[in-house]
């Protein structure tokens, strides 16, 4: 639509309109990034300008702010990963916006380092470290899609150098493996490299593994330095927001420089930061944990369901979403899904229902045959094996090219 400088008089009936599109959307999207509804009770603070700077530990001159409401919501997610009594954490923009500002304080603790990721690791983890200006090297993943720690010993290697950060993708895009944090401090601790910043990329999977009873080693008393994690999925907000939380030694650098926040980029949307901690009040651990089994107990009424059309998938044991080959192009025409390639993802969200899943079902059934034929020669579903040193995909293989990082 061309710019014109005169009032749009047909504003109301557009808004309406992509008011109607985004509930037909909803209905169909198995993504992971429908928002859940109980936020407008919140409505009357769109009518204030509210927006966060500087560090999160003091309140900023002006009045326009939240640090408050920042702060009860960080100290509970440092709760939930276990931070140590001293630890540092603000709201970021977005979860690929907190990835980068882990790597900004490492870079500014370590100086120049190599940064090591897996190939499965999100699109935003080596795009943080090009506008860093620091090396990154994909190393290479078992089926599973977790880290292979054979070809990360190599690398570290073939790249010994004074200082390096290794980024753990906890809940890789497309197979949800989770990285073993303990396993790279081993790796490293073989090549003696003691200036080190090991960070949990844990966007949507870090809720669900904190609150399982037998998670892997990948929060801050398993040893990561940093831990990052989203406000959508889980949590559900209508916006994208992220949450980084670090050791405070850690953020010591950057807090006690010029640049107070060590945030690249300062100012942040207090309304987002204000959702946040709505979520986090409302519900509690408990009812965050309610959730989470929510969206487990959904993905397995998934996984079951395309199986009993004779549809392949995957679900990580314990894993909110389940991976499947992607469907034909008239059914994911009307649905939703995280896609790349011949593979898809369905993210059992806490917007989603049952209805949703038997809708789904109910459309791809029509392709089970023909799809089963199609992929009689090994499906890229089947269950991977669990070695972490065994088959590996190689850097380039299968890479995530839709999934949004909010």
């Amino acid at each position: 639509m061309p710019h014109t400088p005169h009032p749009d008089p047909d504003l109301g009936s557009r808004l309406a309109a992509l008011c109607e599109r985004l509930t037909t959307a909803r209905r169909t999207d198995l993504s992971g990034t429908t928002a859940t509804t109980g936020f407008r009770a919140l409505g009357p603070l769109l009518d204030f300008a509210i927006y966060n700077s500087g560090d999160t530990d003091s309140d900023p001159t002006h009045l326009n702010h939240c640090h408050d409401l920042e702060r009860e919501a960080v100290s509970f997610f440092a709760g939930l990963f276990r931070a140590p009594e001293r630890w540092w954490g603000c709201v970021t923009h977005n979860a690929a916006d907190a990835t980068l500002h882990a790597l900004h304080l490492a870079r500014i603790r370590l100086g120049t380092a190599v940064v090591y990721h897996s190939a499965a690791a999100h699109p935003s983890v080596p795009n943080a470290a090009r506008i860093l200006g620091l090396h990154a090297i994909a190393i290479q993943t078992t089926d599973t899609g977790e880290m292979n720690y054979l070809h990360l010993t190599h690398e570290l290697a073939h790249h010994r150098g004074p200082a390096a950060i290794v980024v753990a993708s906890i809940g890789t895009p497309w197979t949800d493996a989770a990285d073993d944090v303990a396993e790279i401090h081993r790796r490293l601790d073989q090549f003696a490299i003691i200036r080190r910043h090991v960070h949990s990329d844990a966007a949507g999977t870090g809720i669900p593994l904190a609150l399982s009873d037998a998670p892997p080693p990948f929060d801050l008393s398993d040893g990561a330095d940093s831990i990052s994690i989203s406000g959508n999925t889980v949590l559900g907000l209508p916006v994208p927001v992220g949450v980084l939380v670090t050791r405070r030694r850690h953020a010591t650098a950057a807090l006690t420089s010029a640049h107070r926040s060590g945030d690249p980029v300062d100012a942040h949307s207090g309304l987002a930061t204000i959702m946040l901690w709505h979520v986090v009040a409302s519900l509690g651990r408990q009812g965050l944990r309610e959730r989470v089994q929510y969206g487990i107990d959904l993905a397995a009424y998934t996984e079951q369901r395309l199986y009993d059309i004779g549809w392949p998938n995957w679900r990580r044991p314990g894993a909110p979403a389940v991976v499947l080959p992607t469907p034909p192009p008239d059914v994911t025409a009307q649905w939703t899904l995280m896609t790349d390639g011949r593979i898809s993802r369905i993210t059992c969200h806490p917007g989603m229902t049952y209805q949703h899943v038997d809708k789904f079902v109910t459309d791809l059934a029509p392709h089970s045959v023909d799809h089963a034929r199609t992929y009689r020669h090994g499906a890229t579903t089947r269950e991977p094996s669990r070695s972490s040193e065994g088959p590996v995909s190689s850097p380039g293989e299968t890479r995530c090219r839709t999934s949004a990082r909010v």
